[in-house]
């Protein structure tokens, strides 16, 4: 798509108070494909005046005209599927078929789920004498990430809509021209001026004004740990909610019983996919002693399998953020026997399929997310072994269990510190909510559970 050098805000496409430009970079080739404009506090501050001014109307439309705007959104999404996923594939620089089939089809589903969630929702319950009331919390900073970008904007966006809120949006800066076409398809789709906003720019300009604004009612952040704490300690200066959805280090535990040879292989895939950029991946695979060999050379070619297949990571920071794990596993004593911290080309941000074996959990590659893909292996004696060390680090976003008896993966799955956890590779599901325990965030996205963020709780006595 050609970027709009304008910010859209109160339903129409409108110059920056600023003149700064941020440069939209093609991770595999490392060239500049657009600008957008670096918005300001002052950008923010007129975004926010136009949600808060669009608010009472949004927020009194019936929720069946609210599930008919999300219902319009998800065809005009649909509708520009191949152009969503060569523009992630562009700025991202995911291969297209995953662009395809993940980054465009999954918030396709997402925002279908919440057409439906908007029209069957209960928005009134009785309770004894008294009438509970659900009504929008008022308007929302939603920040979201560069690694799933439409995916992001539309966990947040979408079920705000269906609340009756208002959203200022302040995409990642190194993937804003997929929050730009978004933009686009909020106006195709009939929303009304001033209850979607969009702010490009930088997270510590527009970010920080977003999260600090004063007639901002909740911000909404995906992303890093570090920033979280960040935006929570902002917002907790106003006393204004939050929605945090941040790091992980997930464990992948793999069962005496199970199915070694598909559980490796699903899990080194998982750790693969969207090359490693993902908060929720399996990144510590834990193999019982007695079969951790052969899982460690099931891994090993399953990695090499990879090799061109997976796409760059973002940007160079990024890139030599993850070579700098895999320098630092390999200095403290890992066993590296797939890929290393050298690039497989010379152009683009890329980084080798990663593996290694004999790691121990305290280990900064067992400990620390690396975000780039780089798969730890680790051994444990039995399940209580197991149990420890898949709670043994501060994150608890997800997790998958493998045993030839679900039952079993199901006992040892509800022990685990998680939110999150998919038995012997259960399939992603948009109405299941998602989330983190621990450092991983506060509260949770999709399905009902995604809603109830972006509604107060009002009681009416009789």
């Amino acid at each position: 798509m050609k970027p709009h050098d304008g910010l859209y805000i109160d339903g129409a496409w409108r110059p920056a108070a600023g003149k700064d430009l941020i440069d939209v970079v093609n991770p595999a080739d490392e060239q500049v494909i657009g600008q957008v404009p670096a918005g300001t506090a002052e950008d923010v501050d007129t975004a926010v005046r136009a949600a808060r001014a669009a608010l009472p109307a949004w927020a009194a439309t019936p929720p069946a005209e609210r599930a008919a705007r999300l219902a319009a959104l998800r065809d005009v999404l649909v509708a520009r599927r191949e152009e969503i996923a060569e523009t992630i594939t562009a700025e991202l620089g995911a291969p297209l078929k995953l662009s395809q089939t993940v980054h465009a089809a999954v918030p396709i589903a997402v925002a279908g789920s919440y057409a439906e969630l908007a029209a069957t929702h209960a928005f009134e319950e009785k309770a004894g004498n008294s009438v509970v009331h659900l009504e929008a919390i008022g308007v929302v900073g939603a920040i979201t990430p560069w690694n799933y970008p439409l995916h992001q904007i539309v966990a947040k966006v979408a079920p705000a809509l269906a609340a009756g809120c208002t959203i200022v949006l302040k995409p990642a800066e190194d993937t804003p021209l997929t929050a730009q076409l978004f933009a686009e398809a909020v106006h195709e789709a009939g929303v009304p001026a001033g209850v979607f906003n969009l702010v490009t720019g930088l997270g510590p300009v527009a970010g920080q004004a977003l999260a600090e604004h004063p007639d901002v009612d909740l911000v909404s952040f995906t992303g890093s740990t570090a920033v979280g704490r960040r935006i929570g300690t902002i917002a907790g200066g106003a006393l204004k909610k939050v929605a945090l959805e941040l790091g992980g280090k997930s464990a992948n535990v793999i069962l005496p019983s199970a199915d070694l040879a598909k559980a490796v292989n699903v899990g080194v895939a998982n750790v693969m996919t969207n090359s490693g950029q993902t908060c929720s991946a399996w990144t510590r695979m834990l193999v019982h002693t007695d079969r951790y060999d052969e899982a460690v050379e099931l891994a090993t070619a399953a990695a090499a399998k990879y090799g061109d297949r997976i796409g760059p990571v973002v940007n160079a920071k990024q890139r030599d953020r993850v070579r700098g794990y895999i320098e630092k596993g390999v200095a403290e004593g890992a066993r590296l026997v797939a890929g290393g911290p050298e690039s497989p080309r010379a152009k683009g941000y890329y980084v080798s399929p990663t593996v290694f074996a004999d790691v121990t959990p305290e280990m900064t590659i067992a400990q620390e997310e690396i975000f780039g893909p780089v798969l730890t292996v680790l051994r444990y004696e039995d399940e209580e072994d197991a149990l420890r060390i898949a709670n043994g680090t501060v994150y608890g976003l997800a997790g998958a269990v493998w045993a030839g008896d679900e039952a079993e993966a199901v006992a040892f799955a509800r022990r685990m510190d998680t939110g999150q956890v998919d038995i012997n590779g259960g399939r992603f599901n948009p109405l299941a909510p998602f989330g983190g325990y621990k450092q991983s965030g506060v509260g949770r996205e999709l399905g009902a559970h995604g809603l109830a963020e972006y509604l107060q709780t009002k009681s009416l006595q009789f």
